[in-house]
């Protein structure tokens, strides 16, 4: 259990951020930056995250209705994209999982879901007919195909959430599934190998591609979906194969020992020829690419596949993480993405998975240093992704020890 002043603490703070943000008109003090992040129907930077905060606040008691649905209108305010461009985290899709939510404690959006439902239902066929005809065809994936936040992993993450025993689900786990599977040729590299530099796009300093272990935007999304499955009951031929060949691959690349684990954020060709990554390319302890994402995904893979040493593997990693100051001082952000509120959701949801009393024990601390940063913070910020909102949520859920189904951190792969 974290201790009564850091939950005082974080339900203050929390509840601090949610005020300032409770009109749309004024959550961009300084105005509405430019670029798409901005735009209503992004769960990342617009108005959709600032709505998830409050839908979550209103499950729980802790906030109103009334603001949660004037975000939500404001979310859903103007066309909705249902086209190449949708994805978890925008347009369609990120309404529905937003929708969903507030569906789960309100019949007045339940109309609203059925119709973002259905355009969800469309994007993802779509993508899965792309992303098979480019497994028939022996080529390499594209960034965008099965990552979390773009492809194919975080509709996988929406359609666990909202109906798990679907067609559309099943057919888009098949997918994961077969992604796992080599491709002709003897290469040596795992099939999720993609031939461009982390950023998604050809760079000359990655003449040979990558190989991605990240939540956001590689193969850690589709382990921690695959596992989720599993451990919901969804019956999936081969998940178990799938979730073992990531895990096999993975392995190979831990770095530590078994008390304090980590796993790269990506590799390049040329360390995947010299079988080595050096220590100074440890990434940060952030949900993105390090530990608050590899290590919760490895938990969950533990877990589905009954490996308590793998679990445990896992947890280390996290407690590790959490004591040591070094790492935590690569982390002065607040937010979900690349900042401490992800390393706080990630280490409470690992923690109270499997009741693990080291890591609850450090919460506080981390806690602590997050609302302290939080109050040295100009707010001028909002959004989920990186900004107030995010951290928000991370510290309501902290603070409340409860977050109903459907889970908001889903869109994290962490839930």
């Amino acid at each position: 259990m974290t201790t009564a002043v850091p939950v005082r603490a974080a339900l203050s703070t929390a509840d601090r951020l949610a005020h300032a943000l409770a009109e749309p008109n004024t959550a961009w003090p300084r105005g509405r930056p430019d670029g798409v992040r901005a735009w209503p129907q992004s769960l990342a930077g617009g108005a959709a995250g600032i709505a998830l905060l409050h839908i979550e606040r209103a499950r729980t008691g802790r906030g109103d209705w009334d603001t949660a649905h004037t975000w939500l209108a404001t979310a859903v305010h103007g066309e909705v994209s249902a086209a190449a461009n949708a994805n978890m985290y925008f347009g369609a899709p990120a309404l529905a999982f937003i929708t969903h939510c507030a569906a789960s404690a309100s019949n007045r959006y339940l109309d609203a879901l059925q119709r973002l439902d259905t355009a969800t239902l469309t994007v993802t066929r779509d993508r899965l007919a792309e992303a098979h005809q480019r497994i028939d065809r022996a080529e390499r994936p594209p960034m965008e195909e099965f990552d979390l936040i773009q492809g194919l992993s975080g509709l996988a993450s929406y359609h666990l959430s909202r109906h798990p025993h679907h067609e559309i689900t099943q057919d888009v786990l098949a997918y994961l599934v077969r992604l796992t599977e080599p491709l002709p040729g003897p290469s040596g590299l795992p099939p999720w190998w993609m031939n461009v530099a982390p950023t998604g796009a050809s760079h000359a300093d990655y003449p040979g591609g990558h190989g991605n272990f990240g939540l956001a935007h590689g193969i850690g999304s589709a382990l921690s979906a695959l596992s989720l499955a599993l451990l919901r009951g969804v019956d999936m031929p081969s998940a178990v194969d799938a979730v073992e060949r990531i895990c096999v691959w993975t392995d190979q690349w831990r770095q530590g020992d078994q008390m304090a684990p980590w796993w790269p954020g990506y590799i390049s060709m040329k360390q995947a020829t010299a079988h080595h990554v050096h220590s100074a390319l440890r990434p940060r302890p952030s949900w993105c690419y390090g530990v608050s994402g590899t290590a919760r995904a490895q938990q969950l893979a533990g877990l589905a596949l009954r490996d308590p040493v793998r679990v445990q593997a896992a947890e280390n990693a996290m407690i590790a993480t959490l004591r040591d100051r070094h790492q935590l001082d690569k982390l002065p952000e607040t937010g979900l993405c690349h900042g401490m509120a992800g390393l706080l959701q990630a280490a409470w949801r690992m923690a109270t998975e499997t009741g693990t009393p080291e890591i609850t024990a450090e919460l506080p601390r981390l806690t602590d240093r997050l609302t302290t940063a939080l109050d040295l913070d100009a707010g001028e910020n909002p959004e989920l992704l990186d900004g107030a909102a995010g951290a928000a949520l991370a510290l309501h859920t902290l603070g409340t020890g409860n977050t109903p189904a459907p889970h908001w951190d889903a869109f994290l792969a962490l839930a």
